[in-house]
């Protein structure tokens, strides 16, 4: 299969050349988290990378492409036809999960959303999710809103990763359904007090990661220190309003921004001192 034909990614696109295929360092973590010999659904495909890379690997037995936009879709379909790969992998074009049937795989991955976007999808197709064994999803923004999807539908998020890539810092969730879910997720969750002072309860967990929290990267304060950046600019608009409002937001908002400062605070204290 491998040598049926391989493919090069290059800036401008698909060039169709016989050698192989590159993937983003955000595409290729994704990746590395679809077990070998796994049954594959990438939703938003787009040109269908992830399940052609997976299948010239000879890592999954099967995979659909979904995409709901007509352009997306060709890309796709003909990323597929002139890789030879349309006995493994079919493209398909709906909403969604729409593309697939109960059963049908056993591993979802969904890249390159918003994270409320990526709850919504779980959510309209959660009768497709019947047989599911992982989810891998990589949310732009709003992985809160993931992650609290996964704990309210008996999700067990099981790792988390964070990387850098062209300036952008992407999260990768990696979650398994499970009947002790409830019992795991009650101790993943659970508060903790950091640097024996601040309380990181269930909230802040969601928003920034349970298992990142454990062992935060550079990466991972970069995020936040931009994160605290954009929470700032909007703070700053808001205060140019008289109205009461605004004064509400505003506040919200400084109670939020101090919130994750005293986070950084005590958890960069526990990585100068474990050094």
């Amino acid at each position: 299969m491998k040598q049926a034909c391989c493919l090069h990614l290059e800036k401008n696109g698909l060039s169709g050349l016989p050698n192989m295929l590159k993937l983003s360092k955000r595409l290729e973590m994704i990746a590395k988290q679809v077990p070998a010999g796994s049954t594959i659904a990438d939703i938003g495909s787009d040109h269908a990378l992830l399940p052609s890379f997976l299948a010239l690997q000879g890592r999954i037995t099967k995979g659909i492409a979904g995409e709901v936009n007509p352009g997306p879709f060709q890309a796709a379909s003909k990323q597929i036809r002139e890789s030879r790969l349309g006995e493994i992998v079919d493209v398909r074009l709906g909403d969604g999960l729409a593309v697939i049937a109960a059963g049908e795989v056993e591993v979802i991955t969904i890249a390159g959303m918003g994270g409320a976007l990526i709850a919504s999808i779980l959510e309209n197709g959660s009768e497709k999710l019947a047989g599911i064994k992982r989810l891998v999803l990589q949310p732009n923004v709003g992985e809160y809103n993931v992650r609290s999807w996964l704990l309210e539908n008996g999700w067990l998020l099981t790792e988390e990763f964070i990387l850098e890539e062209d300036g952008k810092i992407y999260e990768i969730l990696v979650a398994v359904f499970s009947e002790e879910a409830a019992i795991d997720n009650e101790a993943l969750y659970q508060p903790r007090i950091l640097d024996g002072e601040l309380t990181a309860d269930r909230e802040l967990l969601l928003k920034m990661g349970p298992y990142l929290m454990q062992n935060p990267s550079n990466v991972w304060f970069q995020k936040w220190e931009f994160e605290l950046s954009k929470l700032d600019m909007i703070r700053r608009q808001l205060a140019l309003s008289d109205s009461p409002e605004s004064r509400t937001k505003e506040q919200e908002l400084e109670q939020e921004m101090k919130r994750i400062k005293e986070v950084m605070a005590c958890l960069q204290k526990d990585k100068t001192s474990s050094k």
